[in-house]
């Protein structure tokens, strides 16, 4: 085995966004549920809040994988990176193959609740690690 370097004293920064995160996705969460009940009634309702919860149960999954496999030897990082992308991809796509070929009137709210989650998401955690990272000015 390679020597490694040592790891940081504190892993929490690893996961620190996620309570974070995790609010702003309950409240998309209820946004997306008003909304596709506003548009669709019930059934989208629970399309809308199904497609946000996909992701956040998928985007919260790969960071605490990613996380566990950097604390417990970095070298690990890559394979169950890949492994955790490549599981959590195959089940989105068997997840929208199901809701577009149902016939399911919240099937267009599931696909909009999983572009929202994702954008949302994504766009959280970048405001996020810009605001961690950024310069501070004197």
């Amino acid at each position: 085995m390679p020597d490694l370097p040592a790891l940081p004293a504190d892993p929490r920064w690893r996961v620190e966004h996620l309570p974070f995160l995790s609010a702003v996705s309950a409240a998309l969460l209820l946004c997306a549920a008003s909304a596709g009940f506003l548009a669709q009634g019930p059934a989208g309702a629970v399309g809308a809040a199904t497609g946000v919860l996909v992701v956040i149960l998928s985007y919260t999954m790969s960071t605490l994988v990613i996380a566990w496999a950097d604390t417990v030897r970095p070298s690990l990082l890559m394979p169950l990176g890949l492994l955790t992308y490549m599981v959590k991809y195959t089940l989105l796509g068997v997840v929208l193959a199901f809701g577009v070929s149902a016939d399911w009137e919240g099937k267009t709210a599931l696909g909009l609740g999983i572009v929202a989650g994702v954008i949302v998401w994504t766009g959280v955690q970048a405001w996020w690690m810009y605001r961690r990272t950024r310069p501070e000015v004197i």
